[in-house]
């Protein structure tokens, strides 16, 4: 199932499953977790496509085990070879409409609920917060449970249909630590501000100081154009904190 559902997805399983176990022992690091790129490296609305840093990361760091390698080879063998026939026998407009069309509105809503809106603002790597629940009702259905993501990450053994089970059983222990329960996005000013940033740019600076944006930046000519710039990357940044 879980082989089927990837190579549908345009993807790979072992490559899905290695790098997923990554995200969990690094959730929010800039440099080990994958996910961190998937949702800090452009505008919300070209998450999918940057679900294919997962099989640069999975070959960066060489993370495949026994056959997965073979696995990999396989499922992308496959995908090729629909996409070389779809050329070939005039099939493309089928697999860019009932393939390609579906599984970018899946890796939209994947990336979107599974990924950014769980982790943001993303400076956290604490257990406890370094990852969020939003209650209700209707999303627990909509996402499958999603909704309260950090119960799958404090506890990834919990299947996602006792996820609200688990949280309303564990509220009073995520309230003691502080854990953050809410979507976040118009909490404050700030919240905001970075939401609408993500949706348009999405592109964040891991420091205040120093980093590849700011040194960008600082070749522009323009002085004042510089500053805005440069007020931008500062209220965006996420190792601010």
């Amino acid at each position: 199932m879980g082989h089927g559902s990837a190579i549908l997805l345009g993807f790979s399983f072992p490559v899905f499953t290695r790098v997923h176990l990554q995200h969990h022992i690094h959730v929010n690091d800039p440099k080990k977790d994958p996910d961190h790129i998937v949702s800090t490296f452009g505008p919300i609305w070209l998450i999918a496509p940057r679900f294919f840093y997962h099989e640069i990361f999975f070959f960066q760091k060489k993370l495949w085990r026994k056959y997965e390698l073979l696995q990999w080879g396989i499922e992308r063998s496959i995908f090729i070879t629909l996409i070389l026939a779809g050329l070939k026998f005039d099939f493309m407009n089928l697999i860019y409409n009932l393939w390609f069309g579906p599984a970018l509105m899946v890796g939209v809503t994947l990336g979107i609920f599974f990924d950014y809106l769980p982790h943001r603002p993303f400076r956290s790597r604490n257990k406890w917060i370094n990852s969020r629940v939003y209650p209700s009702k209707f999303m627990n259905i909509l996402i499958m449970g999603q909704n309260y993501h950090l119960i799958h990450h404090l506890w990834p053994s919990i299947p996602w249909f006792e996820y609200k089970i688990a949280y309303e059983k564990t509220k009073p222990l995520l309230d003691m630590k502080g854990s953050p329960q809410r979507v976040g996005i118009f909490e404050t000013k700030e919240d905001t501000y970075n939401f609408i940033y993500d949706l348009l740019i999405g592109v964040r600076s891991h420091t205040n100081k120093k980093g590849k944006l700011r040194k960008l930046i600082n070749l522009y000519p323009s002085l004042k154009i510089k500053k805005v710039l440069l007020k931008i990357i500062n209220n965006t940044s996420i190792g601010r904190n």
